[in-house]
Parts: structure tokens; sequence; C-alpha cells
């Protein structure tokens, strides 16, 4: 059967039809994102300003920020010019490359997630053999792995969406374009479809999620053999690490790990991987690891001593 697409365009319902409510949501995803991009760019700053890229941690939060940065901008900007907006439209290929941009980048988070879990596992767990396990070509194999992932994943699922056909309604309730609000308009039997795609995120998000949980048992477990001074600083820093994992895999599992259906929450739930985690990041990690908070104590005390 040859594909009918009759639609040249999509339109958003976005977060609320109430005008009242979206002025305020402007206001305050203005700030969120104006946060997303300073907190980050901060972090990337400090990372590399203050020489802590040589560790595996930092080296990996500093791409996180990146990423962070890069996902948010791919839906955040759009989402907050159509709050004050009569007509959220967007272009039917704007919206396969902000499909294609939102699972690169969301996908290629849960990865880097997953491979710092795994660095805190190394060490605390071998930190003799820390360096050794987690060397530069190491992680930038790791990161090389990170990207092709990400990118394969995005490929899948923008494969999936093209091959669909679109001729009758064209209205999203939603801020952004994601696969499942996109099968609900396919006038075709997605049921097939929606495996894929389920598969495909679902495996990813959960496999995350499971790797993540296995790697903390085994740290937590490790932990009672330590002195408490020891456990005292190991769970430190984890800590901000376990409270992004919470805050980004729940929400993501939630949306992906499920059939093909949509609900009306929806878009709200997605607010918190797609704007609120990017904006916890650098505060989190800022806030809970000491060696981080001196990197930025000392770049700020250099920029002002060099503007005396």
């Amino acid at each position: 059967m040859e594909k009918v697409n009759n639609v040249t365009e999509f339109i958003f319902w976005g977060l609320s039809q109430n005008l009242a409510v979206a002025k305020v949501c402007f206001i305050v995803f203005s700030i969120f994102y104006t946060v997303i991009l300073l907190g980050n760019l901060l972090i990337m700053l400090t990372v590399c300003t203050g020489k802590l890229f040589k560790s595996p941690m930092y080296f990996f939060l500093n791409y996180l920020s990146f990423v962070d940065i890069c996902y948010s901008s791919v839906i955040a900007p759009k989402m907050i010019v159509d709050l004050l907006a009569k007509t959220k439209a967007i272009t039917y290929v704007e919206c396969m490359v902000q499909l294609f941009g939102s699972h690169l980048f969301g996908s290629t988070e849960i990865f880097i997630l997953t491979i710092m879990a795994y660095d805190r596992y190394v060490a605390i767990c071998k930190p003799l053999r820390y360096m050794t396990i987690m060397d530069r070509n190491r992680c930038n194999y790791m990161l090389l792995g990170i990207w092709i992932g990400g990118i394969l994943h995005s490929f899948i699922q923008l494969a999936v969406v093209l091959q669909l056909p679109f001729c009758g309604p064209n209205e999203i309730d939603h801020y952004f374009c994601d696969v499942h609000p996109l099968l609900k308009l396919a006038c075709t039997d997605t049921y097939v479809v929606g495996i894929v795609v389920t598969a495909n995120s679902g495996t990813i998000a959960l496999g995350g999620f499971v790797i993540l949980l296995i790697s903390y048992t085994v740290i937590l477990v490790s932990l009672r053999k330590q002195s408490a001074e020891g456990r005292c600083k190991a769970l430190s820093t984890c800590g901000s690490h376990i409270a992004v994992v919470i805050i980004f895999f729940g929400p993501c599992t939630f949306m992906y790990m499920r059939p093909d259906t949509t609900f009306s929450g929806d878009k709200m739930v997605a607010v918190f991987y797609t704007i609120i985690t990017p904006m916890l990041n650098p505060l989190i990690y800022t806030l809970r690891n000491a060696e981080v908070k001196t990197a930025v104590k000392k770049l700020w005390g250099r920029k002002v001593f060099l503007r005396g």
C-alpha cells in the first residue's frame, strides 16, 4: 500500500490553553531554560578550567552538561515561544528533526548516567584499580559507544514514524513531537509499530535503570565493609547521581515502558525529563560535590582577580 501523507504541519495544544496560565508558564520556563544554559555552561567551564577533565567522573559530567544543553534546546525554545503564540504550528520536517534530536540526546543522557553509575561502582568497590580500569582510552571508547547507541536508537524511532501515513487530523496534545502522540494521528493500524517503539525505547530505559539498580546495590553492600568516614564520603559522592537518576528515569520509564497509549497528563510528566532534570543537574552536582564547589570558587576568584 502506497504511503499517503497530506499533512505538511502539525499543531500543538501546548502545556495549557488558558492564556493566564500560559503567561505564567512563559515566565517560569524562560527562567528554567536560562538556568539550564548558564548552569550547565558553568559546569563545563569549571571542569575544563579547573583541570577536572582528567578524572573519569568529571569527564562524563562535562558531556552530561553538554547533552543537557542540547536536549533542552531541541524542545524548550519552541515550547516557550508557543506559550504566547496563537497558533502553535510546526512543519512536518521540523517535527521529524525535533523527534530525532529529542531521542538522540535523551537516550545519550540515559547512557551517560549509566556509565557514571559504573564509574562510581569501580571507584568505590575497586579503588586501587580505578585509574587502570577507567583510563582515558576506555573512557573515550565508552563515549563513542554512547553516541553510536544514541544515533542508532534515534534512527529507528525516526524510520518508524517516517513510514507512517498522516492524512487526517494534525493536532498534537503535547508541546513537542514525540512518537506516541504521532502514532495516534497516523491513519493506519499502528499496533506493530507501537510494539517496535516500546521495545526500542523501553529496552533503553529499563536496561539503564536495571544496570543502575545493580550498580548501587553492589555499592551499598560493599559499603558495609568500610569505615563510617568512608561510607559517608561514598554516599555523598553517589547521592547527587542517585537524585538525578530518580528524577530522570522515573518519568522516562512511565512514558516509554507502556504500550502505544497516551494520557492527558503525559506532557506534564515529560516536563520532568525534558526541562526539570537538565535544570537540576548542575545545581545537584554543584551543591553536593565539594570538589566542584571548590573549582567554581577558584574559577570565580580568578575572574574577580583579573578584573581587579
